[in-house]
């Protein structure tokens, strides 16, 4: 019995080292025009074929405008079931946001995707390819819709 407690300690303790923590830092800018909308946002990790293997954020406020992210909805997103525990939740107002996660990614070139689309306003979607040894920076900056981006990633 003590054995198999000791080899389920080493198990989850190689388990745990292996996880890798992303942290996303999102910046939403204050635009200056007649009728603005809160964006709705979608943030997520995708394969070299473009598939989601993970997702980091969604801010929409009803399922009728999740399809206007267009990206993360073609990828993906008609087929998730949302709302997703903890990934999911009401649109931001301009600011600095930072969103965490934490667990294990597939082997092979790794993407961060960021889209925001607003309803009488623009559309942006970023890809910020994430470093192949799983440790280090990455950042972007929008041109409309999207401020700095942000990821760090490490194992």
């Amino acid at each position: 019995m003590k054995k198999a407690m000791v080899l389920g300690s080493l198990l989850l303790a190689a388990l745990s080292v292996r996880a890798e923590t992303v942290s996303v830092e999102l910046a939403i800018p204050q635009l200056d025009v007649a009728e603005y909308h809160r964006p709705y946002v979608a943030v997520w990790i995708s394969n070299e074929e473009r598939e989601i293997v993970e997702h980091i954020g969604i801010w929409v406020e009803q399922e009728k405008w999740w399809r206007d992210l267009r990206s993360w909805w073609r990828r993906g997103g008609a087929y998730t079931e949302l709302p997703l525990d903890g990934v999911s939740g009401a649109t931001r107002k301009p600011g600095v946001y930072t969103l965490n996660w934490q667990g294990d990614l597939p082997e092979g070139e790794l993407t961060l995707n960021v889209e925001a689309v607003r309803e009488v306003g623009g559309r942006e979607h970023l890809r910020l390819p994430l470093p192949s040894d799983r440790n280090g920076q990455v950042e972007q900056t929008g041109d409309s819709e999207l401020g700095r981006i942000a990821v760090t990633i490490t194992q």
